[in-house]
């Protein structure tokens, strides 16, 4: 994995986001925020450049698991600590709702975001790169001019799950575009390592991000998913599996309230 040197790690940036982790996983459909009166450029997201080459793309799996990787390391940049250059923006998009966008980029396309703010992660020849959050009017030509869609790729067999690294499950049940996957395990990267901070593993985190925040992607059997799916008690999903749930807003592909991803910090 390449793309990842953190020697400082601003923890307290995440925890806005464990503070509203268990009311997150508790809305139903109908509970999700009502955002109709938003004004659409006025949101504020992280955008997430997937390389996607036309003749040589990625594989699917690796590309998730650089998806997941580069985000987290976006939000534990230590330019991101109280006196970074980008603590303000890194802050106010962790305390409000949190958002991100997938794009697609090829050649030149691919090269031109590499000079805005964010970090790129590459796992096995595939790469990704997050950005720093920022308010849809805000978003330069490099980013506007890049397709939403066409994200997709054919599904692989990445093989058994290395030892000793975070699992990031995919719900069996609910199928996701690559770009759409993309985000969800980018956000539970974030769950997860705000849930280790919560209670004080931070020796964890940094041990996490001396590896390049490496993960494992994974669709879920439904034996798996129904086994470590936290229902209505994330407390005790976290103290006895170690599992973390992300609960979908529901703004596209997915039902709101659908939950999309299930993470799982190694077992000691």
């Amino acid at each position: 994995m390449a793309g990842v040197e953190q020697d400082v790690l601003p923890l307290s940036v995440l925890d806005p986001l464990l503070s509203r982790y268990a009311q997150w996983l508790s809305l139903s459909g109908e509970a999700t925020a009502d955002t109709s009166d938003e004004d659409p450029d006025d949101v504020v997201l992280m955008p997430m450049v997937l390389r996607i080459e036309r003749r040589e793309p990625p594989a699917r799996t690796a590309l998730l698991e650089a998806a997941a990787a580069a985000a987290l390391a976006v939000c534990l940049d230590e330019r991101c600590a109280t006196e970074g250059e980008w603590h303000e923006a890194m802050h106010g998009w962790i305390s409000g709702r949190i958002r991100k966008v997938t794009r697609r980029a090829r050649g030149a396309h691919w090269e031109a975001v590499q000079s805005l703010p964010g970090i790129t992660v590459e796992v096995g020849g595939a790469e990704v790169r997050a950005l720093l959050p920022m308010r849809v009017a805000d978003m330069p030509k490099e980013l506007s001019r890049l397709q939403i869609s066409g994200s997709e790729l054919e599904p692989d067999s990445p093989g058994p799950v290395p030892a000793g690294v975070p699992v990031l499950w995919l719900n069996p049940d609910v199928p996701m575009s690559a770009g759409k996957s993309a985000a969800q395990v980018g956000h539970a990267t974030m769950i997860l390592a705000a849930q280790l901070h919560g209670e004080g593993a931070d020796e964890d985190l940094e041990r996490w991000a001396a590896e390049g925040y490496r993960c494992a992607v994974r669709q879920a059997s439904p034996t798996t998913w129904n086994d470590l799916h936290p229902g209505d008690d994330p407390e005790t999903a976290w103290r006895k599996n170690r599992v973390a749930a992300v609960r979908d807003a529901g703004f596209t592909e997915v039902d709101p309230g659908t939950v999309t991803v299930l993470a799982q910090w190694p077992s000691s």
